[in-house]
């Protein structure tokens, strides 16, 4: 009579899985706070790559230029034509550039920016540094001598850091030209008329907020899609992977900075 004996293996418990997932998660979170404490010790040691960060800021900034004009136009468009009828009916139709203003230069154009830059420049930097470290040249400068870190890493930040304010600004005008335009069609308001009254409400803790996002938001952008593909896995999927995280995750830190950041410029009203 023969008998076999069947081995089995141990199933992890959910206990175990729940450990093993919270390890993974932590052990993330420590990486992340590595590379920006790397960030910070090397962008403030020389020499400084000038030639390779305005390279850099041509690439995050001018060759958004064109999706940012277009896109800064048509919210503006939208969002005064969307608010008009509101206003309408309760017969304050005067009230709408400031409206427009007070939404324009407190919330959409930095984020707007922001969403538009994480999916344009955040998925290329990703991508890029990506596909780097699959080849191997990430590698290979380090072999040679050569910094990658300050080299790729830094010069693309700082890039994303000084761009995404600039682009936002433009957004704000470019939007709030569009809003002219559609009131102007509409009532016959004159351009100095409808930027008075844009103007009039906002204040100074408003144009400093609004700035602290663009900032927080091009850094985020920058570290963000940085990481993704300075740690990207080897293979090609590696690639997609540090594209794809990197939009997804510079998105949703965007929106969670918008909100700690509108509630830090509350108090300060």
């Amino acid at each position: 009579m023969n008998t076999t004996e069947s081995t089995t293996k141990p199933v992890p418990s959910r206990l175990s899985r729940v450990r093993g997932s919270v390890s993974d998660f932590f052990l993330m979170l420590y990486r992340v706070y590595a590379f920006i404490i790397r960030f910070f010790k090397e962008v403030l040691l020389p020499p400084y790559d000038l030639k390779e960060i305005v390279r850099q800021c041509y690439e995050t900034g001018v060759r958004s230029f064109t999706l940012i004009t277009l896109t800064g136009f048509i919210v503006g468009v939208i969002f005064t034509k969307q608010s008009r009828p509101s206003l309408t009916s309760f017969g304050a139709t005067s009230w709408l550039p400031s409206l427009v203003s007070i939404a324009i230069m407190k919330a959409l154009a930095p984020l707007v920016t922001a969403l538009i830059a994480a999916g344009k420049v955040g998925s290329s930097i990703g991508a890029e540094l990506g596909s780097m470290r699959v080849t191997e040249q990430i590698d290979a400068m380090e072999v040679s001598g050569t910094k990658p870190f300050k080299f790729l890493v830094c010069t693309r930040v700082i890039a994303t850091t000084i761009t995404i304010p600039l682009l936002a600004t433009y957004v704000a005008f470019i939007a709030l030209l569009g809003g002219y335009l559609n009131v102007s069609a509409n009532e016959g308001t004159t351009y100095v008329t409808f930027m008075e009254q844009a103007f009039e409400p906002l204040t100074f803790v408003d144009f400093w907020a609004s700035l602290s996002k663009a900032i927080v938001f091009g850094f985020t952008i920058g570290i963000v899609g940085c990481y993704q593909g300075f740690n990207a896995d080897k293979g090609t999927e590696g690639v997609g992977k540090a594209a794809n995280g990197a939009v997804v995750t510079a998105m949703f830190l965007v929106f969670i900075e918008e909100v700690l950041i509108v509630q830090i410029a509350g108090w300060f009203r």
